[in-house]
């Protein structure tokens, strides 16, 4: 008995799930790709060099400046330094020599040479007027009434001045003693001589130290 067509047999086709999902993504990309590519086209076009057009012949070409001549003020530049003057030979310049110093005068042996400063007349050196300043009162024995005399024994050099300065006799007041020895030390002298020539001698100088009432 034939059959019918409802007894036909149905063929089911079935599709992975995935397979709608891995198609758009196929197409995505295919897309993707295809916008890239054009993009790409268009750019090289945007470089694409174009032609010049061509001049026309009617024209005239004007002809390029004339350069400037050459001087001051043709270039920014800065000029180059002239070339310097050749140097001149050195030359030997005589001159004549200063003349010797003069020999001092000779001197006759065993006479006595001449003093720089007037001699005492006698073996002790004397003390010059106006070169002997009188010793300062001093402030604090003024004050306390220290009074007293002080002997200055003071050695004189052959030039007239004193060197060493010692205490004969002392005041009892040190400021008094102080200021003796320190006004002997400010004197000249005339110094001490023997057989015409001047020697080192010494002095004793004493000093009165006296309050005014």
């Amino acid at each position: 008995m034939p059959r019918s067509a409802s007894d036909a047999p149905h063929i089911v086709l079935r599709l992975p799930r995935n397979t709608l999902k891995i198609a758009g993504i196929a197409f995505a990309a295919g897309l993707l790709l295809f916008l890239l590519v054009w993009a790409t086209s268009r750019k090289n076009d945007f470089y694409k060099a174009e032609p010049l057009p061509a001049a026309q012949s009617g024209e005239p070409i004007a002809p390029l400046p004339e350069p400037l001549p050459a001087g001051d003020g043709a270039s920014d530049m800065p000029q180059a330094p002239a070339p310097a003057a050749p140097e001149e030979a050195p030359r030997l310049v005589e001159t004549t020599p200063p003349p010797p110093p003069a020999a001092p005068a000779p001197t006759t042996p065993g006479a006595p040479e001449a003093p720089a400063t007037a001699l005492a007349p006698g073996d002790r050196p004397v003390p010059l007027q106006g070169q002997m300043p009188a010793p300062r009162y001093p402030p604090a024995a003024l004050r306390r009434g220290d009074r007293g005399t002080v002997i200055v024994r003071v050695d004189v050099d052959a030039t007239g001045y004193p060197g060493g300065v010692a205490l004969v006799q002392r005041s009892g007041s040190r400021d008094l003693d102080r200021a003796a020895m320190e006004a002997v030390r400010q004197w000249r002298f005339q110094p001490a001589q023997r057989d015409g020539r001047a020697v080192t001698g010494s002095l004793d100088v004493p000093f009165d130290f006296k309050p005014a009432q």
